[in-house]
């Protein structure tokens, strides 16, 4: 083994040791050749050694998929970034009608269609799934005009995927892999739990009462929310897949999928983006994001128990891919301090997290209450000199559910951020280094909280 497998093995061990991740797999793309690291085990229950071939789920980063997708067929002159989704789409419905015909297909690539994050709904895992997931958005009000905001929607992406059914004639997920997993020789990449387990895969974790690791008993989401987060793959398909995206649009064996500068346009600017973990801004799906003066490209996903990071840098060649099986309180930490160990380890580039404001009452008074979206709720307040945030799923969606849910997160601590935007950070717990803002009314008040990218609206205060 070579000193660099030696070095990124050790801080894989290490780390998953401290956050207790039962199983992780990171690959990191420099100077030309592949690195892996691997740790622990698939399962707590049935344990296999998990290596660079293990299968997780990739959640939202699935996202590249469906993205990269529609733009060949947009490089094939079948879909254009401008036209009404309608065009393709005709069955489309809406709440509000206007919308409905104008959300264009980059509105939904780049998430400034005005879509809410999710639906929480199964239209189970027929060929008909998309038909009948997009079906239900007539009863999906927007949370902002087409074009007005940049708001992260998983809705958005499954109604792409539906495009892609449209254009090709063919399944979401038999167009995908037509598309670009053959021809790039992504051989361990699926969406069929069918092809998964005849694999090593990956089972995901959340932490028990005892705080021990439990087995997540829902492995991968319901076929309507594919495109948006049901990939699952390993760490070696998914550095091939960063290196494509790193190079000029040909496959491995020299096959050319897209051309060269629709790759770069992927990565371009489409719209800023405030205050969000996320990054700078959306380019089509990829968050772009300045890290110690250096522009990063990437998408994180997490799925129920399981988390991935896969983050590339243009100018350096480089790519890194970090896969979890454990929730957030120590997945999304294992993932991203080794992502950040990579970025300093191999390019000495150093991230961060910026340094709240010290404790300021009348600031912190303002915006303590309950946020909320279809799904979710957070609750902000005080305690002492601080602030504290808790994320939990509604009540009502837990219990209408027939498949186990990811489990509440704890209070954690909240800090406001210097600047005039109304930025914090998330300070402890599972979802320490989470960035979003507030957003103000025309008249300053507070009416919403946005948290990586998503909205959440004010509820109200009900009088006693």
């Amino acid at each position: 083994m070579s000193e660099e497998q030696d070095a990124l093995s050790e801080l894989v061990e290490a780390t998953a040791t401290e956050f207790g991740v039962p199983g992780a797999a990171v690959g990191v793309w420099v100077d030309g050749r592949e690195v892996y690291g691997c740790h622990g085990v698939t399962s707590v229950e049935n344990p296999l050694p998990v290596d660079q071939d293990t299968l997780f789920v990739l959640g939202s980063v699935t996202k590249s998929f469906t993205a990269t997708a529609l733009m060949r067929l947009v490089a094939e002159g079948r879909v254009e970034l401008d036209a009404p989704v309608r065009r393709y789409v005709p069955e489309l419905v809406l709440p509000d009608g206007r919308a409905a015909a104008e959300i264009t297909v980059l509105q939904l690539l780049n998430h400034t269609a005005g879509l809410d994050w999710r639906m929480g709904v199964d239209t189970g895992e027929g060929d008909d799934a998309l038909a009948a997931y997009v079906a239900k958005m007539s009863e999906v009000a927007l949370i902002a005009p087409p074009g007005a905001r940049a708001s992260y929607s998983q809705v958005g992406y499954n109604l792409a995927g539906r495009i892609i059914e449209s254009v090709t004639g063919r399944t979401y997920e038999t167009a995908v892999a037509s598309l670009l997993f053959e021809p790039l020789g992504l051989s361990n990449t699926s969406f069929a739990i069918n092809d998964v387990m005849t694999r090593r895969f990956a089972v995901g974790h959340n932490v028990g009462e005892d705080g021990t690791p439990t087995i997540a008993r829902q492995w991968k989401d319901s076929r309507g929310n594919n495109p948006g987060g049901g990939g699952a793959s390993s760490v070696a398909d998914m550095l091939r897949w960063a290196r494509f995206h790193l190079g000029d649009g040909h496959a491995q064996d020299g096959t050319r999928v897209l051309p060269a500068e629709v790759l770069r346009q992927m990565q371009e600017r489409t719209v800023e983006l405030r205050g969000s973990t996320l990054g700078d801004a959306f380019g089509i799906c990829w968050f772009l994001r300045d890290v110690d003066g250096v522009r990063t490209v990437g998408h994180g996903g997490s799925a129920n128990g399981q988390f991935t990071e896969l983050q590339i840098v243009p100018e350096h060649d480089f790519a890194v891919v970090a896969m979890s099986n454990a929730g957030p309180v120590g997945g999304l930490a294992f993932n991203q301090a080794a992502v950040r160990w990579a970025l300093e380890h191999y390019l000495g580039v150093v991230d961060r997290d910026p340094e709240p404001l010290p404790w300021d009452e009348e600031r912190a008074v303002e915006v303590v209450g309950t946020y909320a979206n279809d799904l979710m709720t957070l609750t902000i307040a005080t305690e002492g000199a601080g602030l504290t945030i808790a994320c939990a799923i509604k009540p009502e969606i837990r219990e209408a559910s027939d498949t186990e849910l990811p489990p509440d997160l704890p209070p954690a601590g909240l800090g406001l951020l210097p600047g005039d935007d109304d930025a914090y950070i998330i300070t402890g717990a599972g979802l320490k280094g989470q960035r979003g803002f507030f957003a103000r009314d025309e008249s300053g008040v507070i009416t919403g909280a946005d948290l990586a990218g998503r909205l959440f609206k004010r509820v109200p205060m009900t009088s006693k």
